[in-house]
């Protein structure tokens, strides 16, 4: 995880500061007012309810209310996203193991389709599983979804919605209510919880104006809930 924290440190800079209280399934974070309201992240939560791995974070707005702009097409546009960075291995939602840094992230991307079997989802929220990398190419220490170079076929999840990433469009019951966002996750697939670590953040991508690797870089970090991605959370069962 240290190579994943220094490849944020600029946008940390501006957008962090410390988590003020770090327990068993969740983190409590500062309000920042430099931060937009529906990114300022206030607690970050994991915890295990019956047959499912509940993942919450709360802003101090409302959720979900701001949203990138529609551009009319794919090349250049931007998804808004909100993140839970974890140290679970890429193998256990399906990818090859040790791909990188496994997040579960709740986007919004008004001019495209992700969703697995050729669904529609771009006029919802909705949940993925993201394997996330360092690439100079986004930008001096930023980092990006994976990309499948051409040509090759990596082990992917049953649900991967067939783009060249490392991403997966699971239908996994998510809400957003009033200033919180909730994914349901359905245990079996977080498997055994103990030593599992998470954190939370907010952020911008954008897809390539080329469409070229690097395809989706991470282009603006709004807020990190433990302030330096330490991921000091841990699930509470």
């Amino acid at each position: 995880m240290k190579r994943l924290r220094s490849t944020m440190t600029a946008a940390l800079a501006l957008a962090s500061v410390p988590a003020f209280a770090q327990h068993a399934g969740h983190i409590a974070s500062p309000p920042n007012e430099k931060i937009d309201a529906a990114f300022d992240i206030v607690r970050t939560e994991v915890k295990s309810e019956g047959p499912d791995v509940v993942v919450r974070v709360q802003v101090r707005g409302k959720a979900g209310t701001i949203r990138p702009k529609p551009t009319g097409q794919f090349a250049g546009s931007a998804v808004y996203s909100y993140v839970w960075p974890t140290s679970l291995d890429s193998a256990g939602v399906g990818f090859e193991s040790k791909q990188g840094i496994l997040a579960l992230a709740v986007t919004f991307h008004p001019d495209f389709d992700d969703a697995a079997d050729g669904g529609a989802n771009r006029h919802v929220w909705h949940p993925h599983w993201v394997v996330l990398v360092p690439d100079d190419a986004c930008g001096k220490g930023s980092l990006k979804v994976k990309d499948i170079p051409a040509g090759t076929t990596p082990k992917v999840p049953a649900t991967w919605p067939k783009v060249p990433l490392l991403i997966d469009s699971p239908t996994y019951p998510t809400t957003l209510a009033t200033d919180t966002v909730e994914v349901r996750v359905p245990a079996p697939v977080i498997g055994a919880t103990a030593g599992v670590k998470f954190d939370g953040v907010t952020s911008a991508l954008k897809v390539n104006a080329n469409l070229h690797a690097p395809l989706l870089c991470i282009s603006n970090v709004f807020d990190v809930a433990s302030g330096d991605l330490s991921l000091p959370g841990t699930i509470a069962r």
